[in-house]
């Protein structure tokens, strides 16, 4: 099996499987119990609550809110940063038009309940530049979404600038990053970055499904998310997922940035190279990120495509794997064609993958035009 998925969910590695194993057999005490069993529980999560704030660079632990994953962060940040906005009578919010859905249905829930959001455009590589951000920020703008790495074009948005420009043009607006993308795969420290609010995912580094974190910067003063026993300092209510968030740590702890990083591009790189070579086939965006290609194969619909890589045991996605049974939104951003949209395959690396994946996806690539076209 080939699996070049890795932007929908990656394989849990074997520190996670541990990790997990370990808490479910020998900690699986209530982490709020004051008795020796929940504090082993308790331990493992503040253990863990410490390797993510250190690998994402967070000036402490307490910055480190764990969520079910990162649709979740996404809205926490969302709703908490608009209920802000809301109290201190400010009402706009800006976004982009190629954001996860699990920021776009959340936004438009924002709009139905009164708030303006304006969507900005990216260009015809996916990309959203700061001066586009620049022209839409407002004296009454409260919130800015913008992710950190696009899932489908591969396109890295220049969070840093665009956090400098929303603090002076709209001094009391927070700025939000969806960094499922980016965490592990776009060298960023949180603490230097600027962003108030960061959403990180466990299953898109090796680690499990179910869990997720929110990076909150200190001193925000966003209102409880969901209410109840009060854990995670009273922002999200409810009995810590002990197994997942010690699942999530250890890959975190496992993994090798730097190596993983450059050998994703090395990969990125050489089918930048190859798949060319197949007759019609075009890539699409500005694939900046290290692990995401997409390419099209005008005139060829994107399910045969993955049927056909299917059965030569390569696996691939059509966009966005959250998302089936509609026209990719992003690629319909950036203004392509529909053919090149109808035809388009995302294919995206991890440090699992080595090279000659990629030529047996260029053969595969191969066999298939010819397959479809007849």
């Amino acid at each position: 099996m080939i699996y070049l998925d890795n932007a929908a969910t990656t394989r849990p590695c074997p520190a996670a499987l541990d990790a997990m194993r370990t808490a479910l057999e020998d900690a699986w005490g209530n982490p709020s119990a004051l008795y020796r069993p929940g504090q082993q529980a308790r331990k493992l999560v503040e253990d863990a609550r410490r390797t993510v704030a250190r690998v994402l660079h967070a000036a402490r632990p307490a910055e480190i809110t764990f969520t079910s994953g990162g649709t979740e962060s996404d809205v926490q940040a969302l709703y908490t940063g608009a209920a802000l906005g809301a109290a201190a009578g400010k009402r706009h919010i800006i976004s982009t038009q190629i954001e996860h859905h699990a920021v776009l249905h959340p936004m438009q829930q924002l709009e139905a309940q009164g708030f303006e959001v304006t969507y900005l455009q990216p260009d015809e590589t996916g990309f959203v530049s700061v001066e586009t951000l620049k022209a839409a920020l407002r004296p009454d703008t409260i919130l800015v979404s913008i992710m950190m790495v696009n899932n489908e074009s591969g396109a890295v948005m220049p969070i840093a600038e665009m956090v400098r420009a929303t603090r002076r043009l709209a001094p009391l607006a927070l700025f939000h990053t969806d960094a499922v993308q980016g965490f592990l795969k776009v060298p960023f420290k949180a603490k230097t970055l600027g962003a108030d609010l960061i959403s990180i995912s466990g299953h898109k580094v090796h680690g499990p499904k179910g869990v997720g974190a929110l990076y909150i910067k200190p001193g925000l003063p966003l209102p409880a998310f969901i209410h109840g026993g009060g854990q995670e300092g009273n922002f999200r209510s409810g009995t810590e997922n002990v197994p997942g968030i010690c699942g999530f740590s250890a890959a975190v702890a496992a993994t090798d940035a730097a190596a993983d990083i450059a050998k994703m591009a090395r990969l990125r790189d050489l089918a930048r190279e190859l798949l060319p070579e197949v007759p019609g086939l075009v890539l699409i965006g500005a694939q900046e990120a290290p692990h995401i290609v997409n390419l099209s194969l005008p005139g060829v619909r994107s399910q045969g495509i993955i049927n056909c890589l299917q059965s030569e045991g390569i696996f691939v996605s059509a966009g966005s794997a959250c998302s089936k049974g509609h026209r990719s939104h992003v690629l319909e951003a950036m203004k392509l064609a529909p053919a090149v949209i109808d035809g388009s395959v995302r294919v995206s690396f991890s440090a699992e993958n080595e090279e000659q994946d990629v030529y047996a996806l260029r053969e595969a690539l191969w066999k298939a035009k010819q397959t479809l076209k007849g």
